[in-house]
């Protein structure tokens, strides 16, 4: 043991032994502490071993060192990542520069495939020219389905326009005209297969129908998907030239995987009306007498075509909409309507009386639904009960429709029917109750009965929303009987 002591201001060392019995733990070396550094000790195992000098030593101790901020591993993360980062751009960029070749290559090589392609897609050829075409070629059943590929695939989105259970609607551009496109989500792939192969049933083709194009189902490459993940704020610009779309990723649309781990979009392509929808037409502007029957005469001259049979070798089935609403029908810039949304729709074949419809009772708009379809007694294996299903929620159109008439300055604020009755939202067992339980009807205003057109309108109505659906007026007899109203009336359709 070593002590350093001052008497008489003198220094003294002392250096004794600590005995054996003292020792902690017993028989065990003594610890020493070195002078030259506080940190390092050494076992001391001799008698006198510990003739160290105990004063502190002239500077300052070392300051501990630290261990550095930075590993091995995060350096290499340092370095690494910015090289990963700008190596991954290189491979975006390469790849969008392949799939825009390969597209280019692809294109040339779908004009190759059929001689006439050249011809129906000349440089001067419009929308127009093809539809004229394709309604003087005889078959009327829709444009070659390579054409209907080379249009939908030179398409350029513009803007989206409307949004619904299916997916979107887009205004798009084609060789300096517009075209809406309908681009189905991943989940209504049966939706979207359904309405074009109705589009392109034999003489469907109408002037109030909505004007089919083509249908598509596009491949969007790997490095669409790779694109929006890396560099999001380019998204907006891919998803503009239709390169992207469907599945989400921070707010931005992506095109959605197929079970075959391809990307695709489910495009429907028809002709674009810039009024929208009657729904949205009525909520904005109020309508005429004359307004009022072009409207309502050529909802009729639709529908009637749509449930038509035309027996032939070009014959056309009866086709029964199964969703008419006013949501479903847009308004030309004439001021007609055409009849939109086939997806839900069914066809019937006259030769072995069949009707090809999935085995649901209950599909469309709860709020449009007959009284057989919300208590479920309709019957399925009758054609004519879908048409007079369909008759029934025209009645609730016409309804929409005549209350936003201006007669004499009178009008009335838009509404959807049952608007007083049911919440904004209703469900089947709401429509139910009020539809079948209290036959209830939406209100024909007195009024009406001062303006022959609001008299025929109103009188039709009741006649559309009969309990019994073989009691309901057919669209053929309502054509007519409006056909009859525009004469009297003097409306110039």
């Amino acid at each position: 043991m070593v002590s350093i002591f001052n008497l008489d201001g003198m220094e003294h060392h002392v250096r004794t032994c600590i005995p054996k019995v003292e020792l902690v733990p017993a028989g065990k070396p003594f610890y020493c502490l070195s002078s030259s550094d506080v940190r390092n000790t050494h076992c001391c195992y001799t008698d006198f071993c510990n003739k160290i000098d105990l004063r502190v030593p002239s500077g300052h101790l070392k300051e501990p060192e630290h261990p550095s901020m930075w590993g091995p591993v995060e350096l290499v993360g340092i370095i690494a990542g910015p090289v990963f980062l700008l190596f991954l751009i290189i491979i975006v960029v390469f790849l969008v520069i392949n799939y825009h070749q390969r597209v280019y290559h692809n294109r040339q090589r779908l004009d190759m495939e059929d001689p006439s392609c050249e011809m129906c897609l000349s440089k001067d050829k419009t929308l127009q020219d093809l539809v004229y075409d394709l309604s003087t070629s005889g078959s009327g059943s829709g444009l070659p389905l390579f054409v209907q590929r080379t249009v939908a695939r030179t398409i350029v989105l513009q803007e989206i326009i409307g949004k619904g259970r299916f997916g979107e609607v887009w205004r798009g551009r084609w060789r300096g005209g517009d075209v809406a496109v309908k681009i189905f989500s991943s989940r209504e792939e049966r939706s979207w297969f359904r309405e074009a192969e109705i589009y392109q049933t034999v003489m469907l083709r109408h002037e109030n129908i909505l004007g089919f194009i083509a249908a598509d189902n596009k491949d969007c490459s790997f490095l669409t998907l790779l694109w929006g993940f890396v560099v999001t704020s380019a998204a907006r610009k891919l998803k503009g030239l239709g390169l992207v779309h469907k599945g989400r990723r921070g707010g931005e649309d992506f095109c959605f995987s197929t079970d075959n781990g391809t990307w695709t979009q489910l495009w429907l392509v028809s002709d674009y009306h810039e009024h929208g929808s009657l729904f949205d037409y009525l909520n904005r502007y109020t309508v005429t007498i004359e307004g009022m029957i072009k409207l309502a005469l050529s909802a009729a001259s639709g529908l009637a075509h749509l449930h038509m049979e035309i027996v032939g070798t070009q014959g056309k089935p009866g086709i029964a909409h199964r969703d008419l609403k006013s949501k479903n029908i847009l308004v030309k810039k004439n001021g007609m309507c055409a009849i939109a949304d086939l997806g839900l729709a069914v066809r019937h074949d006259a030769v072995t009386d069949t009707i090809d419809i999935a085995p649901n009772q209950r599909v469309g708009t709860k709020r449009y639904m007959a009284p057989e379809v919300l208590d479920e007694t309709i019957n399925m294996k009758h054609f004519d009960s879908f048409k007079c299903a369909d008759i029934y929620a025209l009645g609730l159109v016409y309804w929409e429709i005549a209350r936003r008439c201006n007669s004499g300055g009178v009008h009335e604020e838009y509404q959807l029917p049952y608007y007083d009755l049911v919440p904004s939202d209703p469900s089947i067992e709401e429509m139910r109750k009020v539809v079948c339980d209290q036959k209830l009807r939406p209100n024909i205003p007195n009024w009406w009965q001062s303006y022959e057109a609001l008299r025929v309108m109103g009188k039709m109505m009741r006649e559309c929303w009969y309990a019994n659906g073989a009691a309901r007026l057919t669209a053929l007899r309502i054509k007519k009987t409006l056909s009859q109203l525009s004469v009297q009336e003097d409306v110039k359709i």
